[in-house]
């Protein structure tokens, strides 16, 4: 079939409604975009009381490309709602269930989906290990699996210059006080609990349909590496049937360069994140 300048659609195509150029493209390991904050036109003002949240057109890029119109999308740290807005923009608009365990983040999604005339895609309030039980997950299967999970207790930590200039704040800003919150836990505990979640998650996820999850690396201490992202792999291919199929590395182009360490000692400004690529290879 014959896109016109986005190129030609093969019928045989299961996955999305991508052309066989758009697809080349999608197949860079190396993603350089930037997604400004403040020009996303989704709500920002309202969405920052999420210390980190994911800009809804970078979302929605991912859902384009391992979705079909109307099919469903799964987030079980939704965040202010990222995902949802995500698939509420796509080009044929994708339907969402986001959970996420902080009710003022799932408020503000909603005057999100209010202000800008977006589908309010449905958003639980709960914590993921009960709500992923709860009957709009239960009684459907899921096309795609997106999220962006807490990195451990990377949040309870003092923020740098980008972040102070973006939120007006350099405390730490952890998700909520709560101890069943994942990014209240230390490292390994954070670890198990999230392949827990991602296992009743993927319980919902149809076979040959992907689990996408985003992070980035710890800086690293003397004692350890803190390369979440390798040890978010190997906790993830834990879960009986997922294995794991590469990763696509974004280069956020809207995030500042500081000098971190100067003058006396080399401190990495972290200008990428990792998106970690999983496929359902049977039901386990």
């Amino acid at each position: 079939m014959d896109l016109g300048e986005r190129g030609v659609y093969d019928t045989r195509n299961k996955l999305n409604e991508l052309s066989g150029k758009e697809w080349v493209y999608f197949l860079n390991s190396i993603w350089i975009k930037a997604y400004p904050p403040v020009a996303d036109k989704c709500g920002f003002d309202l969405r920052k009381i999420h210390p980190c949240p994911k800009p809804p057109l970078l979302m929605r890029d991912l859902i384009q490309f391992f979705t079909k119109r109307d099919q469903w999308v799964l987030d079980p740290f939704a965040g202010v709602g990222g995902t949802l807005l995500g698939a509420s923009l796509c080009d044929y608009p994708r339907n969402a269930v986001g959970i996420d365990l902080n009710p003022s983040y799932v408020a503000a999604f909603k005057k999100v989906c209010k202000s800008e005339g977006l589908k309010q895609q449905t958003m639980l309030a709960g914590d993921s290990t009960a709500m992923l039980t709860f009957s709009e997950v239960r009684k459907r299967e899921f096309d795609l699996i997106l999220t962006d999970p807490p990195y451990s207790d990377l949040m309870n930590r003092p923020k740098n210059g980008h972040k102070k200039k973006l939120y007006g704040r350099s405390d730490a800003t952890p998700f909520s006080n709560l101890p069943s919150d994942l990014g209240n836990l230390p490292y390994d505990e954070f670890l198990s609990q999230l392949r827990s979640v991602l296992t009743l998650a993927v319980s919902r996820l149809k076979e040959k349909k992907y689990l996408v999850v985003f992070c980035r690396d710890l800086q690293p201490t003397p004692e350890r590496t803190y390369m979440l992202h390798a040890d978010m792999i190997d906790a993830i291919r834990q879960i009986p049937g997922m294995i794991y199929r590469g990763m696509r590395i974004w280069h956020d182009q809207a995030a500042d360069l500081y000098p971190f360490g100067y003058p006396y000692a080399y401190v990495m400004n972290q200008m990428h994140q990792y998106i970690l690529i999983f496929r359902k290879e049977h039901a386990g």
